[in-house]
């Protein structure tokens, strides 16, 4: 659980006399905009209207960017208020994932927001990390923060831990205060694309216990399967990830822990 009295032994405190003027003024304590960014590729059927309404209950806008989608994707977008941008590729990006990425976070500056909330249209944020986001905002230490990620498995009653299955085990970077000017970029990978862009991990931040559900595997063994062709389709060669994490997909037996959000 997020407990602000003891964030700062979670950071990494920014030496402020060494950093640019500019950059110190855009921490603020108060009234920032929290904007999540979204990039969906035919999700109509799967979780993206979950994924919408568990965002509208925290944030203040969401920004997304629609990957060529068939199968009426963008008029679920359209039907959340809180959408305010919503770009529609004609042609997908989803092989290169990098120039996707950078789409994204080009449609979200231009709305001009304060933090940015990296978000899969498959991810849920626990109650208790919704509850901490306007403290985790609203503080100018840090610049990022990083939550637990869960991959559940099969279901949302488990999710998997073994020696390939550990994503929860460390702290994920999802949450960023956008400074204007400040150099992003993303590394021109076309798979596994960090959900920030690079730049973003010099600055200060913080981690916290606070959690988040993946539900990309939480779906049917044939959702896992498809999933596992795609994979194997896009990077043969494991150039951009683990072919034995790949082939750990089909695993018939994987060890699976009881979900709590209170541990």
């Amino acid at each position: 659980m997020f407990d602000p009295k003891k964030r700062r032994q979670h950071m990494r405190e920014p030496i402020l006399e060494t950093e640019p003027a500019s950059i110190r003024r855009i921490r603020k304590s108060q009234n920032n905009k929290l904007t999540a960014i979204l990039q969906v590729r035919n999700e109509r059927g799967r979780y993206l209207e979950e994924v919408l309404h568990n965002l509208s209950d925290f944030v203040d806008e969401i920004v997304i960017v629609d990957d060529a989608s068939t199968d009426g994707t963008p008029d679920i977008c359209r039907s959340y208020p809180k959408v305010v941008r919503l770009e529609v590729l004609e042609q997908p990006l989803f092989a290169q994932e990098w120039r996707l990425r950078n789409v994204l976070w080009q449609a979200a500056v231009s709305t001009s927001p304060d933090w940015l909330l990296s978000v899969d249209a498959d991810e849920l944020y626990g109650t208790k990390a919704k509850q901490a986001m306007r403290e985790l905002i609203n503080q100018e230490h840090a610049d990022w923060v990083a939550f637990r990620f869960y991959d559940m498995w099969g279901g949302r009653t488990h999710y998997r831990e073994d020696e390939l299955w550990k994503l929860h085990q460390r702290h994920t970077a999802s949450l960023v205060r956008y400074i204007p000017e400040y150099p992003y970029f993303y590394p021109q990978q076309n798979h596994h694309v960090p959900r920030l862009p690079l730049s973003c991990m010099v600055l200060p931040g913080m981690n916290t216990e606070l959690k988040v559900q993946h539900l990309g595997w939480a779906g049917s063994l044939e959702d896992r399967v498809r999933k596992y062709l795609r994979y194997k389709r896009i990077d043969p060669d494991g150039q951009w990830g683990s072919l034995e994490h790949y082939e750990s997909i089909l695993d018939p037996e994987p060890r699976l822990v009881p979900w709590k959000e209170e541990q």
